[in-house]
């Protein structure tokens, strides 16, 4: 009886991760493209070498960083599927995310220092769980960049 009550409680917890990590998982994604519509403006380059329009200009060094967690059924998701290989898709979510909303997070502390142009981003990536490998998989990802103000008529985005 015993295991019955464990099966149940497992399938519960699988039932209630699976609705509402959906629910908070597109949430956060609304959030995430309502945010880049309004930060849109704020260009994002991988160069390392800045035009030579922005000798002199002032720079500053800008990051945004996030950890963001799975929840209960993405975890047995992939916890399943590495038992017999393959893409972890369940997982591929946590990253995406994590990659935007750090992007965004270093557009908003740009924005804050009046910059408009972030030049040599780069992003780092880390996931994090117990020593032995198991638990809940969680993603930091960090994003970092030098931004500029630059005046629109040198905008590199804009130039043919």
């Amino acid at each position: 009886m015993e295991w019955l009550f464990q099966i149940g409680l497992f399938l519960v917890m699988l039932l209630a991760g699976l609705v509402i990590g959906t629910l908070l998982e597109r949430r956060h994604y609304r959030s995430i493209v309502q945010r880049e519509k309004a930060f849109r403006h704020i260009k994002v380059f991988n160069e390392k070498r800045t035009p030579i329009e922005l000798a002199g200009q002032p720079f500053y060094l800008v990051q945004g960083s996030v950890v963001v967690s799975s929840d209960y059924f993405k975890t047995v998701a992939a916890g399943l599927k590495s038992l017999f290989g393959g893409r972890l898709t369940s997982l591929e979510s946590l990253l995406d995310r994590g990659r935007r909303e750090a992007i965004l997070r270093m557009k908003e502390q740009a924005h804050r220092k009046g910059a408009n142009v972030i030049f040599a981003v780069r992003l780092e990536t880390a996931t994090l769980h117990e020593q032995n490998g198991r638990g809940i998989a969680c993603a930091e990802v960090l994003a970092y960049g030098t931004a500029w103000k630059v005046p629109r008529k040198s905008r590199p985005a804009e130039q043919p």
